[in-house]
């Protein structure tokens, strides 16, 4: 499994504008082929930052997703709404390959 993690904050008066854009900015994403699982957050304390997590099967399952011309536009479009935007590519740790489940 590979998980690309996304953090940006939305830039100060842009938060309407950018709820309505991600509505339509997942939607995009999710039409291209390769994520298994999508999951968002956002810190309790009520910023405006934003957590999102992609997982993928395996590192050629993201690389052609990322690569994909409505993903590269849809992060493009990102810039007029945030700031502060990181993107961390994590793979599997050799002390816990696999999930431990409570």
């Amino acid at each position: 499994m590979i998980l690309y993690v996304c953090k940006w904050d939305i830039l100060p008066g842009k938060t309407e504008a950018y709820n309505e854009w991600s509505q339509t900015a997942m939607k995009r994403q999710f039409s291209v082929p390769g994520i298994k699982e999508f999951r968002g957050y956002r810190p309790v304390t009520g910023s405006h930052q934003i957590i999102i997590t992609y997982e993928f099967a395996n590192f050629s399952a993201w690389a052609t997703w990322v690569e994909n011309e409505t993903v590269q536009k849809v992060n493009q479009e990102l810039r007029d709404y945030a700031l502060n935007i990181k993107f961390d590519l994590l793979g599997p740790s050799p002390i816990v390959p696999e999930p431990i489940r409570f």
